[in-house]
């Protein structure tokens, strides 16, 4: 399997045994097991027998699993399947979408894929050949070919969307016109058919008025007898297929898989898309009329010898279709006017009858005139509306042409079939063989030389003048042709007895036999003379000429003069300048080839015909074509477009994007296929161009060259990012130390606060002077998520918009009857109103909270503290209650102390005495009394209203400061890998960057005389430096042109070297300078004054 273009990995080999004895195997991917097993190989070079067996084998494996493409090298081969696959939907369009030929597996969207991409992006012209006999698919890949580029094709607004829709409908309507069923196919190309947004097309006329058993005329005809609406019968006379000569003579009126109906609604829409009006619709299905009512006109032999219309209504009516006379109709169909000559001088005129054969011929050849003129008129108008908006550089052509045919009986129309393929084979031969070593041979190229077969002999034959081929004698015996065809085709058959010697022409009495490419063809000579000549009298044109129909009229614009010498072309002359235009359009575009292959005869979805296909095989020079393949070169082009295309992937060529090769292109094209890897033997430098010898290489360079802008977009990205994790990190670390120090000094402040309020006044606890101690408020998490905190608060029922301010555990002393007060655990809430006191109570063995006691803050008068370093409290309360003032003991009572005083704005009065006076009850006070006791090891001892308590620290005390932290290095922010380590105090590179060499033009550029885009222009002035001998430097010279503030010029170009030193004794001479009176500040681009600059005027704006 070839590496892709964008994945570009090698395929795992055999694992290397590992140092150490065990061998290191590639993990398997489980994806492997669920890809479709490739049947045979999709690239026939790739084969190891090179023969037409072999091909032919490969072709059927791949055909009956329904892979109908298959590649030899970039030709691509296609079976028909006769039977809908399902591979031509959206989302396959979509797969192949900017995919190379060895990404995918083979399709048509990859050749279209190809013309489409090589377009873009080496501006060259593209086209596809499509080539193949009758019925094996080539309409089929021209229509998938041009559903892909409309797909893929850039634009979606109306104009462009127009357009595609026209390319899209020019399908159905030109088939409805151009192809009728044949024995050996149901949808048979009958024209061909070269798109480049434009049309050149030529049918076969001749079809028209006769074909064999078992085929069909031109499907519009089926399309509108079985489609046409009730207004159009009516106005046209219709009726069914089976009505009309031309439709039934041949016993086909049905064909399996086409619905003439539904064919009909299509290419109605198709006329609609295009933009033919109603009007010329309706003038297009009277012409059909007419030539349908034509077929019917019957001669019949009268005792003379002579014919007349055996059913005149027959006449009357096609007159009343062509607007003119019924008798003037009837008149030029059995009869003809000659006119005789002596001397240079009109003679008499004579109106001859004629007979019956003689009639049906002028009938069948007006008959033709008309629908062969009719559908270049069709085509005209599909190139005038189709015709570009724009101008237009580039183009992609697709050639869908009928195929090579060989039936049982083969006329003057299968010769002129076939002999256009001829020419395409020899294009096919002269571009992918005779041209391909003669490059080799003109470049010097060191390759194995390929025999092969070249059919321009056969081209001779047929179009060749000196010596007379085929058309030559045809022409001839038609400028002598008597009366009787019969005479003038036997005429023919003398003149073809000059062509006996060729070794590709038989003569065989009224036969004979020419040796195609695609095999040998007896063709019957009977009619030929007719059919080339194929020209209407002069009665017939004059009968067109004055009906009153504009639209037939029109059709026939040119008519021929008859006082002219220069004798008319002939079918043969049109169909050889045809191909030769066809042929000049072709070598002026880069080609793909599709070559289609038919399996069988019986257009079956099962049989596989061997014979048939191998067959084919040999006569479209496949395996000449793998064995040049593999001799050969895939890709080439000039050193200068290589140059251009890939100078990226050298460092030595390219410096930031810019090309800095100093060489000729060979020399550069060399080392840019050297310094990307390229093995020596994959390719080799011609004397003007470059070749490349497997595809894969050119894939693996331009997978390269994709990638060289993915790593520099990659690059870029990964700065920025870093920069921007930079940018993060230091505002994080700003942040994290702002928001530490935020809440440190938000905590520190409340709690000098509460120091402040007891500073001098009452003996401190060691640990409430700690540095670390912070006033944290909400210990038991109230206001938060925390179990017991959501229960306290549901018990004092807080609402969620209501604040905790504070809480914490508690000892509340508690008056027992008939006995003395003890404390006793409580919960305290303090809100923005109220303190709460909630006590917890166990019942039925499960544990209950309740709000033993809620007190406004309003009714707190004053808040009673000892000077000593315990911790009881007391709120001496305004509303006197059977409770009393609470007596409660609480580790963070400065905390407290400090909560209320902010909550109440110090409306509360703050008592510190050695005693703590408080109401029991209603009417009974009572009094606390606190002492030192050194034998208490631990807080306080509460006891009749006594407290003891250990001596604290002094009243004076404060808190500790801040410990200092530890001293250490500034961390370096060294995330990312451009980011370099050593932080902001770290060592600065000594390394000098790599100079920047100076741009040199492409070679593609530099041979026209051009720069490259990327080189600035110069200056429109350059700067120096202002610096008077005699006077002291003046501050901040700058320059600048009036005006400059108006616009925004481009980005400066990098400054010029420093100019030489000027000798003393030549002073610069002054210039006059000019002080800026207020400051500026300049837009983007604007230069920027402060005040008192001083700037030296070059150009002002006559403004």
């Amino acid at each position: 399997m070839a590496p892709s273009k964008k994945a570009g990995k090698k395929t795992a080999g055999a694992a290397k045994p590992a140092k150490g004895g065990a061998s290191k195997v590639v993990k398997a991917d489980w994806k492997e097991g669920f890809k479709k097993k490739q049947a045979g190989v999709s690239d026939m070079t790739l084969l190891t027998t090179i023969s037409n067996e072999s091909i032919n084998e490969n072709l059927q494996k791949r055909w009956q699993t329904g892979d109908i493409y298959t590649y030899i090298g970039g030709v691509l081969i296609s079976v028909n399947p006769f039977r809908d696959l399902g591979i031509y939907t959206d989302p396959v369009v979509a797969s192949y979408k900017g995919k190379n030929r060895l990404e995918m597996p083979p399709h048509v969207f990859s050749i279209a894929e190809s013309a489409y991409y090589n377009m873009q992006a080496y501006k060259e012209n593209q086209c596809v050949i499509i080539s193949g006999e009758s019925g094996a698919g080539k309409t089929e890949a021209a229509k998938r070919i041009m559903q892909y580029i409309a797909a893929v094709s850039g634009g979606q607004d109306s104009s462009i969307q127009e357009v595609k829709d026209m390319v899209l409908a020019t399908n159905p309507l030109l088939e409805s016109f151009g192809c009728a069923k044949t024995l050996r196919n149901n949808n048979s190309s009958r024209h061909g058919k070269y798109l480049e947004l434009m049309f050149n097309a030529r049918g076969e006329p001749g079809r028209v008025v006769g074909q064999v058993e078992n085929e069909r005329d031109f499907h519009i005809f089926y399309q509108f007898t079985k489609g046409a609406s009730d207004e159009q019968k009516e106005a046209f006379g219709l009726q069914g297929p089976e009505a009309y000569a031309i439709t039934s003579r041949s016993n086909c009126l049905e064909v399996e898989g086409i619905d003439d109906v539904r064919d009909w609604h299509d290419t109605i829409k198709a006329m609609q898309v295009i933009g033919l009006s109603a009007h010329e619709q309706n003038e297009i299905f009277r012409m059909l009329a007419i030539i349908l009512w034509l077929g019917n006109i019957v001669f019949e032999e009268m005792d003379d010898g002579n014919s007349r219309v055996d059913d005149t209504n027959v006449t009357e009516f096609v007159a009343y279709l062509m607007e003119t006379e019924g008798a003037l109709v009837e008149k030029v169909m059995t009869t003809r006017v000659v006119e005789t000559q002596r001397g240079g001088r009109r003679g008499s005129v004579y109106d001859v009858p004629l007979n019956p054969t003689q009639a049906s011929a002028g009938r069948d050849a007006l008959s033709k005139a008309i629908y062969n003129n009719l559908f270049e008129w069709i085509v005209s108008r599909v190139n005038t509306s189709m015709k570009p908006r724009t101008a237009h550089a580039h183009l992609i052509g697709v050639l869908d042409i009928y195929g090579f045919e060989i039936f049982q009986d083969n006329s003057f129309e299968q010769l002129c079939i076939n002999y256009v393929n001829e020419k395409l084979q020899q294009i096919f031969i002269e571009l992918t063989l005779k041209t391909e070593q003669e490059e080799y041979v003109r470049e010097q190229i060191t390759w194995q030389p390929i025999k092969y077969f070249n059919n321009k002999v056969v081209c001779d034959l047929i179009e060749e003048r000196r010596p007379p081929g085929i058309f030559a004698a045809l022409n001839d015996a038609c400028a002598m042709a008597h009366a009787d065809p019969a005479a003038a085709d036997n005429s023919f058959v003398q003149r073809l007895a000059a062509l006996s010697s060729n070794p590709h022409f038989e003569s065989r009495g009224a036969q004979f036999l020419v040796k195609h490419y695609a095999g040998d063809v007896m063709y019957n000579v009977s009619g030929m003379t007719d059919k080339n000549k194929d020209s209407l009298v002069k009665d017939l044109l004059d009968v067109v000429a004055g009906c009153g129909n504009d639209f037939l009229r029109t059709l026939f614009p040119d008519r021929p003069d008859p006082n002219s010498k220069k004798r008319p072309p002939t079918a043969g002359d049109k169909i050889k300048s045809s191909a030769g235009a066809l042929v000049e359009n072709l070598m002026r575009a880069q080609p793909s080839y599709i070559r289609t292959i038919k399996p069988n005869e019986h257009r079956s979805a099962s049989e596989y015909d061997t014979k048939q296909v191998l067959h084919q095989i040999k006569y479209l020079g496949l395996q000449e074509n793998i064995r040049v393949r593999r001799a050969g070169f895939a890709y080439r082009n000039t050193f200068e477009k290589m140059v251009e295309r890939f100078y990226l992937l050298s460092r030595s060529t390219s410096y930031a994007g810019e090309y800095i090769w100093h060489g000729d292109p060979r020399s550069a094209c060399e080392q840019i296929l050297k310094d990307t890897g390229i093995a020596r033997e994959e390719w080799q430098m011609g004397v003007t161009k470059a070749f490349i010898k497997n595809p894969e290489t050119l894939f693996a360079l331009e997978t390269m060259r994709d990638r060289y802008w993915h790593n520099m977009a990659s690059r870029i990205q990964r700065a920025w990012r870093n920069y921007w994790r930079y940018k993060n990190e230091c505002a994080a670390r700003i942040q994290r130390f702002w928001k530490n120090n935020k809440e440190g000094i938000a905590y520190a402040q409340v709690r000098d606060y509460g120091h402040q309020l007891l500073a001098g006044r009452k003996e401190r606890r060691r640990f409430s002077l700690l540095s670390y101690r912070r006033f944290m408020g909400d210990y038991l998490d109230v206001g938060g998520k925390d179990a017991l905190g959501e229960m306290i608060r549901n018990a004092c029922g807080i609402g969620k918009g209501e604040t905790v301010h504070f809480s914490a555990r508690i000892q509340l002393l508690v008056s027992k009857l008939g006995r003395s007060s003890k404390p006793s655990p409580r919960y305290l809430v303090v809100t923005e109103k109220n303190v709460h006191v909630v006590i917890t109570t166990a019942k039925d063995g499960n544990t209950l909270m309740q709000d033993e006691r809620k007190i406004p803050l309003i009714t707190i008068k004053s808040i009673a503290m000892s000077n000593l370093r315990d911790d009881w409290v007391v709120f001496n309360l305004t509303n006197i209650s059977e409770e009393g003032d609470p007596v409660l003991s609480c580790y963070f009572k400065t905390e407290l102390t400090a909560c209320l005083m902010q909550l109440t704005r110090a409306q509360i009065g703050l008592i510190i005495s050695p005693t703590v006076e408080y109401l029991k009850k209603r009417d009974k006070k009572q009094i606390i009394t606190f002492r030192k006791d050194e034998t208490i090891t631990h807080d306080d001892v509460y006891k009749s209203h006594v407290v003891s308590v250990p001596s604290g620290e002094p009243p004076t005390s404060v808190s500790r400061p801040p410990a200092k932290r530890k001293a250490r290095e500034v961390r370096p922010i060294t995330k990312g890998k451009l980011l370099k380590a050593g932080g902001p105090s770290g060592p600065k590179p000594a390394t000098a960057p790599r100079p920047k060499p100076q741009a040199q033009p492409l070679p593609t550029q530099s041979s026209l005389g051009l720069t490259t885009s990327n080189v600035q222009p110069p200056p429109t002035f350059a700067a120096k430096s202002v610096t008077p001998a005699a006077k002291a430097t003046p501050p901040a010279v700058k320059r600048i042109s009036a005006g400059a503030a108006a616009a925004a010029p481009p980005p400066p170009p990098p400054p010029p070297p420093p100019p030489a030193a000027i000798p003393e004794s030549e002073p610069e001479p002054e210039v006059p300078l000019y002080k800026a009176l207020y400051p500026f500040e300049g837009q983007p681009g604007e230069m920027s004054l402060a005040k008192d600059d001083a700037v030296e005027l070059l150009e002002k704006d006559e403004n």
